[in-house]
């Protein structure tokens, strides 16, 4: 796998494909507090990944992507939470659940390919 930037990963296009479905579904929700955490943790996961990207070295780009999974974690929790009180409809959170199992599953991938790649800057070439 060679990359030369974030943009080429598609686990970040997924993402930030993710974080902007995030944003239109809850723009108008009222419940102002919970909307704004709900898109931090939906930017951040994206966020992450193109940052630790750029950090010239896996054990950074690895430490980066482990804290986007733990954002996509995060997502979930709210998630599921936004569909209880009412705030998103049942079929809503399923497809946005999936796509996070998918993206944290994609995620953990890229960890585990860093971490056996002996390529130790092919992503800069």
């Amino acid at each position: 796998m060679s990359y030369h930037s974030f943009e080429e990963l598609d686990v970040w296009k997924r993402s930030s494909n993710l974080m902007v479905e995030i944003y239109k579904l809850f723009k108008n929700s009222r419940e102002f507090a919970f909307r704004d955490q709900i898109c931090r943790s939906a930017l951040s996961i994206s966020s992450n990944i193109a940052e630790g990207c750029e950090r010239n070295s896996n054990p950074d780009f690895i430490r980066f992507l482990h804290i986007a999974k733990g954002s996509s974690t995060e997502l979930k929790s709210q998630i599921f939470i936004a569909e209880r009180i009412g705030i998103i409809s049942i079929e809503e959170a399923k497809n946005i659940i999936s796509e996070l199992r998918e993206l944290s599953s994609m995620i953990h991938g890229l960890i585990n390919y860093l971490k056996t790649s002996s390529e130790k800057k092919s992503h800069k070439s």
